[in-house]
């Protein structure tokens, strides 16, 4: 069975409280059920992960690249700024697809640039929690 890691990063476990008119109003426990339940219809081992922090998030990419790990990552707002975890992302050995929640091309200015999505497998925005169902469906699919 395939393992593979589902990464969050800043203020996502937050979700239900957070900007619940964005981001809606399930938890981060629903999320991480969610995505547990997914994992287990497609023949994947899902680990769910949350951190706000930026150096604890590119630990887990240096785990994921070290151990040939498929990734699904919400980089939350590193997506818009973080070198480092674009560069951790640079060195992954399995396919790894971004997702958000919200759509940022539908945001503000500020979250229409992704410094990641260059160098992950693909990029699923927009459907809410089920653009992670979406993700895992890639994963499962990929053939990197």
């Amino acid at each position: 069975m395939t393992h593979v890691l589902v990464l969050n990063g800043p203020n996502l476990g937050r979700l239900g409280i957070r900007e619940p008119d964005v981001y809606g109003a399930q938890t981060f426990e629903d999320l991480a059920e969610l995505c547990r339940e997914t994992g287990r219809e497609l023949g994947l081992s899902v680990e769910v992960r949350q951190t706000d922090s930026e150096a604890e998030l590119i630990s887990w990419l240096h785990e994921a690249a070290d151990g040939r790990i498929p990734v699904v990552l919400n980089p939350a707002a590193f997506t818009h700024y973080s070198y480092a975890v674009r560069d951790a992302i640079a060195q992954r050995t399995a396919p790894l697809v971004e997702v958000h929640i919200s759509n940022p091309a539908a945001r503000e200015e500020f979250r229409h640039t992704s410094v990641v999505a260059a160098v992950a497998t693909g990029t699923i925005a927009g459907f809410g929690l089920q653009s992670y169902v979406l993700g895992l469906r890639a994963i499962a699919g990929a053939k990197e």
